[in-house]
């Protein structure tokens, strides 16, 4: 075989080894993308359509009916308008007191939540937004990884670009978790007041706001020390949080 036919021999192997490392690289960036393109139309479409179930209610769904194959969730969509202004009050002032203000990240709250959560060497507070809540809930499971969070942050910008503050918190008031099995403003006020989401008195709203980070814990222990002091607390806050217009 001459010199020539080696090199070009060669030659071939190596830019064909070079071209399976490039699709290496180019198939993880356009999958990336289709993903992203994805979560973009869906929250395109609903800006002026409203969300039939999110990633998280079928996550919840799947897991109750392990135990009980006829388990449901119970939601009921009502409108902004028909939710009353004391849960809205409350859960902003429980969950995100600058969710008028901020573009779908807190960096401040974040901050502190760190600099507690690494003094007390665990978890105890979080810093999350109305808005990152939702952008979890719609379409991302409940496991923790950096990756997750990313993408967490991607969509949380894609709903502040897409949406206004009232419709993305008109969508989480309706699919946010309230207990097992149990998501949105309307099915906890029925589950737990037997009243309609319009109905809630602020006693009522403050406590449902509180449950929030634990909702089936809560749902079972409906009376302890903590929630009705910490209700307390979000009573007299309520006043001085700021609705979205």
């Amino acid at each position: 075989m001459s010199a020539a036919r080696k090199k070009g021999g060669a030659s071939t192997r190596s830019t064909s080894r070079f071209g399976w490392i490039k699709w290496l690289f180019i198939v993880p960036v356009l999958a990336f993308v289709v993903v992203q393109l994805y979560f973009f139309l869906q929250i395109w479409w609903w800006v002026d359509h409203n969300p039939t179930s999110t990633a998280f209610m079928r996550e919840q769904l799947s897991s109750l009916q392990e135990k009980n194959p006829d388990a449901v969730i119970i939601q009921t969509w009502v409108p902004y308008n028909r939710i009353s202004n004391n849960l809205k009050r409350a859960i902003i002032a429980s969950e995100d007191a600058n969710f008028s203000e901020h573009e779908g990240v807190d960096w401040d709250a974040l901050q502190k939540a760190y600099e507690q959560n690494s003094k007390k060497q665990k978890v105890v507070r979080g810093g999350s937004t109305i808005t990152q809540q939702l952008a979890k809930n719609l379409f991302l499971s409940g496991s923790r990884s950096y990756v997750r969070k990313g993408q967490e942050l991607i969509i949380t910008y894609m709903l502040e670009s897409l949406m206004d503050k009232q419709r993305i918190f008109e969508i989480y008031l309706n699919v946010v978790e309230f207990g097992r099995g149990t998501f949105g403003a309307e099915a906890a006020a029925r589950h737990y007041y037997r009243t309609s989401a319009a109905k809630l008195s602020a006693a009522q709203a403050a406590k449902l706001a509180v449950m929030l980070p634990n909702p089936r814990y809560y749902d079972s222990h409906r009376d302890t020390g903590y929630l009705n002091r910490r209700t307390g607390v979000i009573l007299r806050r309520m006043g001085a949080a700021e609705l979205p217009q």
